[in-house]
């Protein structure tokens, strides 16, 4: 488990650090403007789709459908399965993109909006295509992961991400210049907008080698009357309820704030960014790791040792999101400041971003909890149960953002996530505790304490140095705000690290074990 999620979190790594260098080059010319705004709400449209259709509701129904195809049929019925399911996949969503793009067009042509409204059904129409794109390349993904490919399947999104820098640093600075300066950026977003579409074809031929190298070709296999596809349509229906629930709720939040204020959808996602580097780096590829294992399991009926895996899961994620949340709480107006601030991104942005993402911090392990007990619900072939408890978390999530946006602007919708997602794990929990009969969990629970202590040590010390640093040193240069973030950040880890050690943490003692088997290996 720790080589496979360590393999892909380093790769996630890789991706996320630029994705994170994808938004400092677009920050300093765009800051929290409405077309920074316009060009999120417009890009959360294809991912809407993509999660209903691609990587969320079609993996969590087709991979274990394809890994018992694997295990009881053989590898020629799984990649026939896998043809017929692509082929229906292409099918939904090229005529899915046409009725939009129709629609967008006919809006655009009849309606009269305010500007960034128009910005962004413009920026909608030339980005939707992506979600054939990525529901593709979510598709051959989860395939490779059920085959045991982690780190290079992973590695896809960095390939994105690079895409998507160059698109900010060659052809942005190429539009726009027969314009005035105060109109430019509304057409230098549309460089970004070009770079998804070509990113998305990127993240597509990045999976092929793998797969080719096990056997995979396409092939059309009408997916008209055959039984693999109904059987993932037929799981796939509740799932795509719950996922669309999630998406229409941060459609229906962001487009409220963005009516409300414009600049609250970008000063938001900045710190959804931020917080999306630890939970992705280590959150989201354990649970990436643990679907098909999970699956393997469950098909095998070892559910003695399905619980103990899912145990073990939960138990590493809380080592390393527990210390990563308490860092982003204590330092993140030094990070924000390092990363962000220059150009159009100035102090006040700053501060707003940074607020955020302190009330985003105390979720972080319970984001990640929610990644890892779905996909345990899904092994076991349940999608409806954790359908039914994202529908209700998502409500009581909308409820919350619509009271606290008005008064809190980005700061009520990053406590209004937090609060629904605390909701979410409790439910959850309960849940599976019934369908499993026990989960066995009470030294999970010492786990969790014995880190949350140590975490909360190393997140006071990290605060005291900060205080030092900024009252003796300050934050003038790029010198002293690198220092700001990671004198006391690496002090906070070796904290940590020691006391979790000292407290006999099990993930603390076996990524250890690992390091010392890597580094100095038995004969």
């Amino acid at each position: 488990m720790l080589k496979s999620s360590g393999a892909m979190a380093l790769a996630t790594l890789t991706s996320r650090v630029l994705g994170m260098v994808r938004v400092m080059v677009y920050a300093p010319f765009m800051g929290n403007t409405p077309v920074a705004s316009a060009f999120i709400l417009a890009f959360t449209i294809p991912n809407l789709f993509r999660r209903l259709l691609g990587e969320g509701a079609l993996t969590a129904a087709f991979i274990p459908i394809f890994k018992k195809k694997e295990i009881h049929e053989g590898e020629q019925e799984m990649w026939r399965s896998a043809n017929a399911v692509i082929s229906g996949l292409l099918v939904a969503t090229s005529l899915t993109c046409l009725i939009v793009m129709a629609g967008i067009s006919v809006v655009l042509v009849r309606g009269t909006f305010k500007p960034e409204t128009m910005l962004m059904l413009r920026l909608l129409r030339v980005m939707f295509p992506y979600m054939i794109l990525v529901c593709l390349a979510a598709a051959l993904i989860g395939m490779a992961n059920a085959r045991g490919h982690f780190f290079v399947p992973a590695l896809g999104a960095a390939a994105l991400n690079v895409v998507m820098i160059a698109s900010v640093v060659f052809l942005a600075p190429r539009m726009g210049l027969g314009f005035p300066k105060e109109e430019r950026s509304s057409h230098q977003i549309f460089a970004l907008a070009i770079g998804v579409l070509a990113a998305g074809v990127a993240q597509i031929f990045f999976q092929v080698p793998s797969l080719y190298r096990d056997g995979f070709r396409f092939r059309w296999t009408s997916p008209w009357h055959d039984p693999t596809v109904r059987e993932v349509i037929k799981k796939m229906l509740p799932a795509s309820i719950g996922v669309a629930a999630f998406q229409l709720n941060i459609v229906i939040t962001q487009s409220c704030s963005f009516w409300f204020d414009s600049t609250i959808v970008s000063t938001f996602d900045y710190s959804v960014r931020l917080m999306e580097l630890p939970q992705g780096m280590f959150g989201i590829s354990l649970a990436t790791f643990l679907l098909p294992t999970l699956s393997g399991l469950a098909a095998e009926k070892k559910y003695t040792e399905f619980r103990q895996t899912l145990k073990q899961g939960l138990g590493y994620l809380a080592f390393v999101n527990l210390i990563a949340a308490s860092i982003s709480l204590v330092l993140a107006e030094p990070i924000v400041r390092l990363l962000f601030e220059r150009g159009k991104f100035d102090a006040t942005t700053t501060q707003r971003v940074s607020l955020a993402l302190m009330c985003l911090a105390p979720g972080l392990l319970m984001f990640s909890m929610t990644n890892i007990l779905a996909r345990a619900f899904f092994a076991l072939n349940d999608i409806k149960t954790p359908m039914k408890i994202s529908i209700a978390c998502l409500a009581l999530n909308l409820v919350f953002a619509l009271w606290l946006v008005r008064g809190y602007r980005e700061a009520g919708l990053a406590v209004a996530n937090s609060l629904s997602a605390v909701f979410n794990v409790w439910l959850l929990l309960h849940a599976l505790r019934k369908k499993l009969s026990t989960l066995e969990f009470s030294d999970l629970w010492q786990v969790l304490a014995a880190s949350l202590a140590a975490a909360v040590l190393a997140g006071e010390a990290a605060y005291l140095l900060r205080l030092l640093w900024e009252t003796n040193i300050g934050h003038l240069t790029f010198t002293q705000k690198l220092g700001e973030v990671f004198v006391p950040m690496v002090c906070a880890g070796l904290i940590y690290w020691g006391v979790t050690l000292w407290l006999k943490v099990p993930g603390a003692q076996d990524i250890l074990g690992l390091l010392r088997r890597r580094i100095a290996p038995t004969e």
